[in-house]
């Protein structure tokens, strides 16, 4: 855990180290893809085709509305009665662990790995060193603060680089892994089969995917509203389903070990913690809460205390989070798919 001071607060929001583009400017760029005026095919192959620069310019704006509200890890987790939600995220991830069998002496990659909160608590659980790879400067230069703060750099490292084109040799890496971070890509057989390389052979990767389930229906319009909320809401290009996930994952060389939705374990919904509710921590995302974020963020805005676009960040990432909610009530999209893949060995190919 980071410290008091470490951590963002309100007032600290959306203050990235590079200043040299306006966060109003981002958000406009950012936003251009979502254009509701643009025609629909069109803009799905303009976001497929610069999928990283949406997830790029979208972590540039979100990262620390992240990390305010979620902490050190991006992402949702198996939830279940009288478990804290920190209890609960390290415990996702420890699954992860148990299923890729991580020990001490392991070099272990890390797949878009965000300011390294999942990186630090594996190195820490497992003894493995850990390398992460992210293409987002402000992330990079967050996770190697924290974890410096965390005395974690004899375990921890982070390399700038695109998982589409990973920047390491081949057969580098025992095991692979990634949390909620790949559906940034335009192509998961692309990205799978970049870790497939850099893995040594007998290697193991294992991923959260966020995926459509077999309850979508793309003519469905509530479904279709839903998926795209989730989109520009979330920094994502294009969504998949479970059984094209698979597919991508055999199509990139890897023997696919196992497979499951993940939130069917869940006695509470993975969703719950993006759903209102009265109680100190559930209050901002309440539609009193959200306005009231608004006009804090839009009176810092006036201050210059915040940079001008917040607001517009906000808005955005509560659209992605009543997407994410809607899907989840509605069982056509999971965030936790998760797939373990063996790289084969020599005499296997």
């Amino acid at each position: 855990m980071s410290s008091a001071e470490d951590a963002p607060t309100i007032a600290g929001l959306l203050k990235p180290l590079d200043r040299s583009l306006a966060i109003e400017t981002r958000a406009g760029n950012y936003l251009r893809y979502f254009d509701p005026n643009q025609n629909k095919t069109e803009a799905a192959e303009d976001r497929q085709q610069n999928a990283v620069d949406v997830s790029n310019t979208y972590y540039d704006l979100a990262t620390d509305f992240y990390e305010y509200g979620w902490g050190q890890s991006f992402h949702f987790a198996v939830l279940h009665p009288g478990q804290s939600i920190d209890h609960s995220t390290a415990r996702h991830e420890y699954f992860l662990a148990l299923k890729l069998e991580m020990k001490p002496g392991d070099l272990v990659l890390d797949v878009g790995s965000g300011i390294g909160g999942p990186a630090r608590n594996l190195s820490l659980f497992s003894e493995a060193k850990v390398v992460g790879v992210n293409c987002n400067d402000y992330q990079l230069s967050r996770a190697r603060r924290l974890t410096r703060k965390a005395n974690l750099d004899h375990l921890c490292s982070f390399v700038k680089g695109d998982f589409n084109n990973l920047p390491f040799e081949n057969n580098s890496f025992d095991k692979a892994y990634a949390i909620e971070a790949t559906c940034h890509s335009d192509d998961l057989s692309k990205v799978y089969g970049q870790v497939c390389r850099v893995l040594k052979p007998g290697g193991m990767f294992a991923v959260y995917e966020w995926v459509l389930t077999d309850k979508f229906n793309d003519k469905d319009p509530d479904h279709s509203r839903m998926r795209d909320d989730i989109l520009e809401g979330s920094g994502v290009a294009k969504l998949v389903t479970s059984s094209e996930a698979v597919a991508a994952m055999r199509k990139a060389g890897f023997q696919v070990v196992y497979s499951a939705d993940r939130a069917k374990a869940s006695t509470i919904p993975w969703y719950s913690r993006l759903q209102p509710n009265w109680s100190l921590s559930g209050f901002r995302a309440t539609a009193l809460g959200r306005v009231a974020t608004s006009w804090m963020l839009a009176a810092l805005e006036t201050l210059r205390l915040a940079p001008k676009g917040s607001v517009t960040v906000h808005h955005t990432l509560c659209k992605g989070a009543d997407g994410l909610t809607s899907a989840g009530v509605e069982g056509i999209f999971t965030p936790m798919f998760l797939m373990v893949g063996r790289k084969p060995t020599l005499k296997e190919d």
